[in-house]
């Protein structure tokens, strides 16, 4: 049985980045989107026009100075290598608690198909908060390009700041 990581949120974030289950190489090395083949750091620093860095600290900064949270639709499950297709016998994380917690959260974006998904599946969409897909960031997903994925993300993410 796989176990996700634990939220990156404080009570001043008001976005949160919601993925389905971190893969195989996030796990080994314990962190978000830590598979160089993902593309998630780079279109999140693209967004900003911010210099992208391959330092974790950094990284964690970089949320933090723009309010943005992170955290995964599932907090365990089985799968065999780390596409969200081979996921089974899943349980969600507790999101009930989570909007208790931190209910300066007003918008959620999904960075895949799959993560809605799950969320609809086994959470639902909750009044006041509003709710947008952005195409995946993951290496599998590489039918769209870099700068197509970068202009959806930013003309999507980019009003929540407004």
């Amino acid at each position: 049985m796989k176990k996700a990581f634990e939220p990156i949120i404080d009570s001043k974030r008001s976005i949160l980045l919601l993925g389905t289950m971190p893969g195989e190489k996030s796990l080994e090395i314990q962190q978000y989107y830590g598979n160089r083949g993902n593309q998630f750091w780079k279109l999140l620093y693209g967004i900003f026009d911010e210099a992208f860095t391959d330092d974790y600290a950094e990284r964690l900064k970089f949320l933090e100075r723009h309010t943005i949270a992170l955290w995964d639709v599932l907090a365990y499950c089985e799968r065999e290598g780390s596409l969200d297709s081979k996921i089974l016998n899943e349980q969600a994380n507790d999101f009930g608690n989570f909007y208790s917690k931190y209910p300066e959260i007003k918008q959620v974006f999904f960075t895949s198909k799959n993560a809605e998904k799950y969320y609809l599946k086994y959470v639902g969409k909750k009044d006041g908060i509003i709710y947008d897909v952005l195409p995946s960031p993951s290496g599998a997903n590489a039918t769209m390009p870099f700068i197509k994925k970068l202009e959806i993300w930013r003309e999507k993410i980019l009003p929540a700041f407004r």
